[in-house]
């Protein structure tokens, strides 16, 4: 099973390059191509008992938003010891050397990039390029009429169908049609088409007969 999510616009020597190499502009993100904000904004809205996103085609790209379990690859030009991968914290910040927590949570990586480059303009580098991207996402949940619910690490462009698979398809009992997703604090019943995010959680329901 795959862990560690693809880099959505950059590879991670393209990275190191803007460490080492030439010079970039002094803020630079790549943002994952896989987002759940591609769902409709009253997608999510207030839970109800039968509110159907559409499987395809009606979702639009809007920027991820980091949470704690995010592991990012941060690049700071020319500073060898600066540049590292960081993991979000439960608290949701990253630790970094000279300037300490920078706080991560429900920023974009471009945002998060920003905040550091202000930090390390504050009395360390005079004039600092900084990247950051995501590494590894933070997992998704799958409960309960599949073979193996838990915990499972996301990879970019998952669905809902796929997330079952990864958990060993639907037991005998699983209602197959839809299931109740919960992203961020709205919870609604989808059909099996419809992406995940990084965070979401999953339930797959029994049927009645």
């Amino acid at each position: 099973m795959q862990t560690t999510a693809p880099m959505a616009s950059a590879s991670r020597s393209d990275l190191d390059a803007l460490a080492y190499g030439e010079p970039q502009p002094a803020s630079y993100s790549a943002a994952p191509r896989a987002s759940f904000a591609n769902s409709p904004r009253n997608a999510y809205a207030a839970p109800t008992p039968v509110a159907y996103a559409a499987p395809g085609g009606a979702f639009h790209d809007a920027p991820y938003r980091l949470d704690a379990g995010d592991k990012l690859r941060v690049v700071v030009y020319g500073q060898e010891g600066l540049t590292n991968t960081y993991a979000i914290d439960a608290g949701g910040a990253i630790t970094m050397p000279l300037i300490g927590a920078v706080q991560a949570r429900g920023k974009t990586p471009a945002g998060l990039a920003a905040d550091i480059s202000a930090k390390l303009r504050n009395g360390y580098i005079r004039e600092p390029s900084v990247a950051v991207e995501v590494e590894t996402y933070r997992p998704f949940f799958i409960l309960g009429e599949v073979a193996a619910p838990g915990q499972y690490p996301y990879v970019p462009n998952m669905s809902v169908e796929s997330a079952v698979a990864i958990a060993g398809g639907f037991s005998p009992r699983a209602k197959r049609d839809s299931v109740t997703l919960t992203h961020n604090a709205g919870r609604t019943v989808v059909p099996l088409g419809t992406p995940i995010s990084p965070g979401d959680t999953i339930l797959v329901g029994e049927r009645w007969f």
